[in-house]
């Protein structure tokens, strides 16, 4: 299974099927994990490092995961991280990154859907209204956000633990009710038995151990 997922990344990574988006494909490595993250879209920084979440935002949403004892290295080890639309869509003419079209998030669903059928996740984690919105189809952060639901995504049955976008722009998660709501399905989080899972591989590796993650 493993060598499926790296020949996906490859063929990911050679996507060129939208023409306003700006690459390279920003991609995680082959980790086998029933831990599926989806975040939005690389923003301009990304693509030169590689690696999703590797700007402002990531440090964030590290910051977040290291409360709940998972540091960015282990996270990245253990967790699989994609998103939305794996290209920086540009900048928008208010200044801001470009939302993406709805072709052009129907055109990514296709690998999310492959990376399902791949991984077959049992914890999704959203991260941010775009990313909630693949999930539900009505995703107001304020009945998203703070819960945990269990649901079939792409003909897989799993728990959906929504997060907000850790963006600096973003106020929704430094005042309430969003501060609160981060509170809890960051709570919520670490309860789950694929994040104890991975809490525990997080130890074995430091003494040259781990779990089989599937």
């Amino acid at each position: 299974m493993i060598s499926q997922l790296k020949t996906h990344l490859q063929e990911l990574k050679e996507c060129r099927n939208c023409p306003e988006m700006i690459g390279p494909v920003v991609t995680h490595t082959a980790v086998m994990s029933k831990v599926y993250l989806l975040g939005q879209a690389p923003g301009p920084h990304e693509g030169k490092f590689g690696k999703p979440f590797a700007w402002t935002a990531g440090k964030t949403l590290f910051r977040w995961f290291s409360t709940i004892g998972i540091d960015e290295e282990s996270f990245r080890n253990l967790a699989y991280m994609a998103a939305v639309c794996r290209c920086f869509p540009g900048k928008a003419s208010s200044g801001g990154d470009r939302v993406p079209t709805p072709a052009e998030i129907k055109t990514c669903a296709s690998w999310i859907e492959r990376e399902f059928q791949l991984l077959k996740p049992k914890l999704v984690i959203p991260v941010g209204k775009l990313a909630i919105e693949q999930c539900f189809e009505s995703a107001p952060l304020v009945d998203r956000v703070g819960q945990q639901f269990t649901i079939e995504l792409y003909g897989n049955k799993c728990d959906v633990i929504p997060l907000p976008h850790p963006s600096g722009a973003s106020t929704w998660f430094k005042r309430d009710p969003g501060k609160s709501l981060l509170v809890e399905a960051l709570s919520l989080l670490t309860k789950h038995p694929e994040w104890q899972r991975m809490l525990i591989n997080s130890q074995l590796i430091r003494n040259n151990q781990r779990l089989d993650l599937t």
